[in-house]
C-alpha cells in the first residue's frame, strides 16, 4: 500500500511511526549526517574570509 499523497515510503501505512533501525536511530539519519557533514567539510569562500577579516579589524577600532 503506498502513501496517497506520494510522499513517504511504499507500503508504510500512514499514521504509523518511522522505521527504526536496530542501533534505536531513524533510517533517514544516516543521509542527513552524511549531508551536514559534506556542508561543514565545504572550504569557505575567500570573499566570506575578507568580510570576516573586514569584521575584525573593524572591531579593534
Amino acid at each position: 500500500m503506498s502513501q496517497p499523497n506520494g510522499r513517504g515510503e511504499p507500503g508504510a501505512m500512514p499514521g504509523l511511526p518511522p522505521e527504526i533501525r536496530k542501533d534505536g536511530e531513524p533510517g533517514w539519519a544516516g543521509g542527513l549526517r552524511k549531508l551536514y557533514n559534506s556542508v561543514v567539510e565545504e572550504p569557505l569562500p575567500d570573499s566570506f574570509k575578507d568580510l570576516l577579516k573586514k569584521l575584525d579589524d573593524d572591531g579593534d577600532a
